[in-house]
């Protein structure tokens, strides 16, 4: 149990994000840079769900799934990315403690839910794979509207136990966050008390809902293989694999940087460095994940061309 700060301390109303740097002109220039990739990842990620909407062929489980991951890259990049463009332009880099609150939860939930997809997204390549003959049985509508809820809520629900226990610390100053967001453990590091319990919690939740979902895609996926090897057609074997090639891609670009941030100890925590990292696994593999699904994808193609009218 924490206990308040004493009369000669004050509680932090507001924090300052640190950013990349201090000076105008290379401010300005990321300032360039961000916005053009931010605007290709809402695009992108955009177009793939409008053309899942309007193509009734792509009124599949694995496009309703792969729609669900576009909406949830462009909710990560616009909890994080407006914010730190006008940062990069203003004198004032200051955010409220309310706001850093909602920021946090925000991502944290977009993270975690995207965590819970990918095992889903699997499942579905399990399915579709192992028993192509029962796909539309087993993956019916209604199992596919529950699964989607499922992950939306332990995302949402495991991400309120993170923000509550990290914005309940009590900070009395400095209020300086060495990031370009309000982020978990940057955060943390301001408390002015022991953190340890709160790592604790942070690190159970990690398991849960990081390395548990990995091991259970590596798993179908050890199975998917199986089941293709034994395929006989050298061209049914190339197709099989090419219709996880795109899932495995996306697989990497997020658990990677994820794992390297929130799986490792906090002694070890350099935040210039996780800085870049989130970088990456925020914005360029939101940005990522549209031109991987499109360029790989026939049928993506083809609903765009047909959407665009020829």
């Amino acid at each position: 149990m924490w206990m308040p700060p004493g009369q000669n301390q004050s509680w932090v109303s507001e924090f300052i994000l640190l950013g990349f740097s201090s000076d105008p002109m290379t401010n300005r220039t990321l300032f360039s840079a961000f916005l053009l990739l931010f605007l290709s990842s809402v695009l992108g990620n955009g177009l793939i769900i409008t053309l899942i909407c309007l193509d009734t062929h792509l009124h599949t489980p694995m496009y309703f799934f792969l729609c669900i991951l576009s909406l949830l890259d462009m909710g990560y990049v616009t909890t994080t990315v407006p914010q730190m463009l006008v940062h990069l332009l203003s004198q004032s880099q200051t955010i409220s403690f309310a706001a850093c609150w909602l920021q946090m939860y925000v991502f944290g939930a977009v993270g975690l839910t995207e965590c819970i997809l990918f095992v889903v997204m699997a499942f579905d390549r399990y399915v579709a794979i192992c028993y192509p003959l029962h796909y539309t049985v087993i993956l019916s509508w209604g199992l596919c509207t529950r699964l989607s809820a499922g992950t939306w809520a332990c995302g949402f629900f495991f991400s309120l136990i993170h923000t509550f226990f990290t914005m309940r610390l009590p900070y009395c100053g400095p209020n300086m966050v060495n990031h370009y967001f309000c982020e978990g453990p940057s955060v943390r590091n301001l408390a002015c008390m022991d953190t340890h319990v709160i790592e604790m919690v942070d690190l159970v939740i990690s398991v849960f809902m990081v390395v548990a979902p990995l091991l259970i895609i590596v798993a179908s996926y050890i199975r998917i293989a199986q089941a293709i090897l034994k395929l006989k057609s050298m061209q049914a074997r190339c197709k099989a694999f090419s219709t996880c090639a795109s899932h495995l891609t996306v697989i990497t670009f997020f658990y990677a940087p994820a794992t390297y941030l929130y799986m490792r100890p906090n002694s070890s925590y350099s935040p210039e460095q996780d800085k870049q990292v989130s970088l990456f696994y925020n914005v360029f593999t939101a940005l990522l994940n549209p031109v991987v699904y499109s360029l790989r994808n026939k049928d993506m193609k083809r609903a765009f061309l047909k959407v665009m009218g020829r």
